[in-house]
């Protein structure tokens, strides 16, 4: 008989194992070093900045949050496995099923004993390094000096101190009932515990450990719910945010309670472990669910509906009121100066004469429709560019201060030839935009066009007299990345502006500033190749020992990145600021657990036409301050923090985390401070609030039959109205002011009136390191219920819809042509208020057509007016003389490309077209002609005659034809 031996396994082969781990080497390696890379880089940039601590203090915070995380959970895991398996018993005896169940175990016993504790740890350990930014608001809270209205305890307690507790509460809660369920599959895979023949036996050893876990987990569940009655303080109970009637006298007794009984039932516990009766903690812990069920849901509910709603007023008053003014608190709305309004509403001539100063300088320039004027007649080059929307800021010229429309030359890439789009162009030629350019706000041309105060390349006007760096390196459309800088004498490469001396077509020039991390030695060249994924940066010959690469170079980009604890405003703005290009950012600091203030959604609450989809870090908040005031150099990226609310405890306490990070208030130059502003967000927010929180009592609150909303943009009704900046004097101010406006209309959308008229005074002035006394005066006019005042939509309607506006926008469109509504704005002036909005007409016939301003809508009350000027259309709403000069006096409106007549001006009262045209001019005869056809359709209509009125619009018609017929045969 032979037998056949099983063939041998063939032995690995040793260079396949020596490949194997040398592949996986290098891959981790690799692994590593794309991470170090990319930290290291960022390294470099906060370091050239001069915040690398802020990135330093992230990094170890995280860390050490990390490492106690992780310690935290793996250790009372490991430790609970341990004792489970070295106090079993030796000699049980086990069921067939459990000794299979070993058998599969027991070789990876040593693997699962270390593993689960680490892989529990690594979940943990990451969760905790989230809370890193909890935990430190927690160690470096400060007091603010104001008291809750039900503990009396500091509002910092809420602010600081809960949301750590919280997260405590429910990171021991894990690790505690992670640790019982391992002891409880351990002793019973190993016999500790065992269940048959209709009984549960459990060893001495597991029942010990069992029953303390199970009692430091019930004395956790005690604190949480101790610490969940302050937490009703920032929770919505019903109308309010806070708890009302039902949440001080059952809830939070309620919850008390439970606390109280929870820490017996872990006693009882504690006590198993010793006499080993588990009888006693088990109904305790029954009656825990019902006295939870009881006094947690049965006792509340019964308050509410038996006692509560049926005297709802009487009981909740008291409640209300510290919603009321704890809302108003936590976002600076306690100190609003409010005035009951009786709004004019009828005309007479001079009406205007006391608000001269606020018509002279009311804005006519649309910055949200100019940009392709400003683009058509200062872009000079298609690689340069302007935002879609213009900012508007005020300077000082001849001693008066002037409101402004501005916005910068950037660099636009994408208008460059595809040819000329190359890696050297794009990176080391195209590096920077050119100039700031600015536009009087009040002012037009003749031709209908901004009159620019400063621009042109290479920049002239009145802020190049005063000597400014032009160059813009950083805004709001920079490039990806630039590369800049050379040894001094080298021939310069990047291209300044398409202009030069002698005969010269353009003027080239150097970055000198410090405005990037430097890539001059072959370690950073690799490190920023990788992050930009271009080899160009490894092998360029341009790139040399002062070499810089500049990168996030978006003002608000880099603000965040800088300050990561702050909400950047949406809408940073460029100013000229001690010969320096700067872009001012508002920046807020935010909490979400401010005691008794109902929340809102950031990004709904700043949500308008100017800002339509906004993406936010922090949405739901209930307290809001402008903290600090941010400034980026737009030569060379410097950030500069300034604490411009010093007495804002969160800010205080975020001092403590990144301190020397941001400068006093004190360090602010007068020039700076002339150009900050009152910030649009905040602004939006506060309106939001006072849409509800405009009552000072809670009998007002609670009757809610006063609610108002922010009027949807006339133009869009998808969207809200944005807030408007304009130099005006409120009813009671001494003299006009830099401010904001916006206004209020019912809630609910049944009627659109003027409810409330609000303002913030958004003039700092101009004193170093100083505030104006009324800066961020917040004041608001209630319009009496005596008068109606339409509101913006309404007013909308009325020139949309009045037959003589209508037609007279009929002509502004004839040929190819789009008429475009400006912004919609909205005065107290003349003892009233006053809507103003400037008519633009752009053709449509070819790309480069840009907006004109030709027409200018008021209305007053009832009374409505449309004429070429500001200036005409105030005289003819009232009674021909308004009394107040206006920004565009002395204008005489022309077609575009014609001259003025020298010294001619346009009378008040006078029509366009009423001037005799040229004897075989066809084409003004034609002009003539329609103008003359509404005289007649004004006339008729007046006069209540449908036959005339039908025979001059006939009249209208054929004119408008043959005016079509002419424009063709151009």
């Amino acid at each position: 008989m032979t037998t056949t031996s099983a063939p041998r396994a063939a032995a690995p082969s040793p260079f396949r194992r020596i490949v194997t781990i040398t592949l996986a080497v290098i891959a981790a390696l690799v692994v590593a070093f794309f991470a170090f890379s990319n930290l290291y880089a960022e390294y470099l940039w906060f370091d050239q900045l001069g915040f690398e601590s802020v990135l330093t203090t992230q990094w170890l915070a995280r860390v050490v949050m990390f490492v106690i995380g992780f310690v935290g959970m793996a250790v009372p895991v490991w430790l609970a496995i341990f004792l489970a398996y070295r106090l079993r018993p030796v000699y049980a005896r086990l069921s067939s099923q459990l000794d299979r169940y070993q058998e599969v175990v027991e070789p990876l016993r040593r693997l699962a004993m270390w593993g689960i504790p680490v892989f529990f740890g690594f979940f943990a350990g990451f969760a905790a390094s989230a809370q890193w930014e909890t935990t430190w608001l927690w160690i470096s809270g400060v007091p603010t000096g104001q008291t809750d209205p039900e503990f009396g305890l500091d509002t910092g307690f809420y602010m600081f101190a809960m949301p750590f507790y919280s997260a405590l509460a429910g990171y021991l809660s894990a690790v505690v009932l992670i640790s019982l369920l391992m002891t409880a599959l351990v002793t019973y895979l190993y016999g500790s515990v065992r269940i048959g023949q209709g009984e549960l036996r459990i060893s001495k050893a597991a029942r010990i450990q069992l029953a303390v876990i199970a009692g430091v987990y019930l004395l956790v569940q005690s604190a949480s719910l101790f610490l969940d009655r302050f937490k009703t303080l920032v929770e919505v109970d019903g109308r309010i945010t806070g708890p009302a009637y039902t949440g001080v006298n059952a809830v939070i007794p309620g919850q008390t309670i439970m606390a109280v009984v929870a820490a017996l039932v872990a006693i009882l516990f504690f006590v198993t472990a010793v006499i080993g009766r588990w009888r006693y903690p088990l109904i305790a812990t029954a009656l825990l669910v019902v006295t939870s069920l009881v006094v947690g849901v049965g006792y509340p509910w019964a308050v509410q509906t038996f006692q509560v709603r049926p005297n709802e007023r009487e009981l909740e008053m008291d409640y209300f009121q510290r919603n009321v003014d704890g809302t108003r608190a936590a976002y600076a709305l306690d100190g609003i100066e409010k005035t009951e309004f009786s709004a004019e509403t009828e005309v007479e001539a001079g009406q205007l004469r006391d608000d001269a100063d606020t018509t002279a300088s009311l804005r006519l320039m649309d910055p949200a429709i100019i940009s392709p004027t400003v683009r058509q007649l200062q872009q000079y080059r298609p690689y340069y560019g302007f935002a879609d929307s213009l900012d508007v800021d005020r300077y000082e010229i001849d001693g008066e201060t002037q409101d402004t429309v501005v916005t910068v030359r950037e660099l636009d890439q994408a208008g460059l030839d595809a040819g000329a789009q190359t890696w050297q162009n794009t990176t080391m030629v195209y590096t920077h935009g050119y100039g700031l350019v600015a536009a009087k706000g009040n002012e037009r041309t003749n031709e209908g066009e901004p009159v620019f105060i400063e621009g042109s390349i290479p920049s002239a006007g009145f802020l190049t007299e005063l000597d400014y760096e032009p160059r813009v390196y950083f805004g709001e459309n920079s490039p990806l990345y630039s590369i800049v800088g050379a040894p001094e004498g080298t021939d310069p490469l990047e291209l300044d502006y398409p202009r030069g001396q002698d005969g010269a077509t353009e003027t080239r020039t150097t970055f000198e500033g410090d405005g990037g991390p430097n890539i001059g030695n072959f370690f950073h060249k690799l490190l920023y190749a990788m992050k930009f994924q271009s080899e160009q940066i490894l092998f360029s010959d341009n790139v040399n020992s002062e070499s810089q690469i500049l990168y996030d170079r978006d003002p608000k980009t880099r603000v965040q990145k800088v300050a990561p604890y702050l909400t950047v405003d949406s809408d940073p703005y460029p100013s000229v600021v001690d010969g320096r290009i700067v872009w001012i950012v508002d920046a807020y600091t935010t909490s979400a657990t401010y005691p008794y203030s109902s929340g809102v959604s950031l990004s709904s609450a700043i949500s308008d036409s100017t800002n339509p989809q906004p993406n936010l870090r922090i949405d739901d908040i209930n307290y809001i301050r402008n903290s600090v005031k941010a400034t980026v150099d737009a030569y060379d990226g410097k950030v500069t923090l300034y604490a411009w609310d010093e007495q804002d405890p969160v800010l205080q306490a975020w001092q403590k985390v990144y301190p020397s990070t941001v400068e006093p208030i004190s360090e602010m130059s007068g020039e700076l401070m002339s150009h900050v502003r009152y910030p649009t967000d905040l602004f939006k927010v506060q309106r939001a609030m006072l849409g509800t929180y405009h009552v000072d009592t809670a009998s007002q609150f609670y009757q809610r039959d006063n609610a108002w909303t922010t009027p949807a943009d006339p133009a869009n009704n998808e969207v809200l109205q944005p807030p408007y900046y304009l130099s005006m004097r409120m009813p009671g101010q001494d003299e006009p002011t830099f401010s904001m406006f916006t206004t209020f209309i019912p809630g609910g959308g049944q009627r659109d009136v003027l409810m409330g008229y609000l303002s913030v005074d958004s003039d700092a002035g101009a004193e170093a390191g100083t505030k104006r006394e009324d800066y961020g005066k917040l004041r608001l006019l209630e319009i009496s219920a005596d008068t109606t005042v339409p509101g913006p939509g309404q007013v909308q309607n009325s020139f949309n819809t009045d037959t003589v506006i209508a037609d007279q926008l009929n002509v502004l469109k004839i040929g190819n042509s789009d008429v475009r509504l400006g912004n919609l704005l909205t005065l107290p002036v003349g003892g009233g208020l006053l809507y103003v909005q400037p008519v633009f007409v752009q053709s449509t016939g070819g790309g480069t057509s840009f907006p004109l301003l030709r027409k200018v809508l008021v209305a007053f009350g009832d009374q409505l007016a449309f004429e070429d000027t500001l200036a005409e259309a105030l005289d003819s709403l009232f009674e021909g003389d308004s009394g107040a000069p206006t920004g565009d006096d002395g204008v005489t409106p022309v077609e575009p490309g014609e001259e003025p007549t020298p010294g001619a001006t346009t009378p008040p009262t006078e029509q366009p077209g009423t001037t005799p045209p040229a004897e075989g001019d066809a084409y003004a005869q034609a002009l003539e002609a329609v103008q003359t056809a509404l005289d007649e359709k004004r006339a008729a209509l007046e006069a209540d005659d449908l036959v005339a009125y039908a025979e001059a619009d006939n009249a209208l018609t054929d004119a408008v034809e043959r005016l079509l017929e002419l424009e063709q045969q151009q």
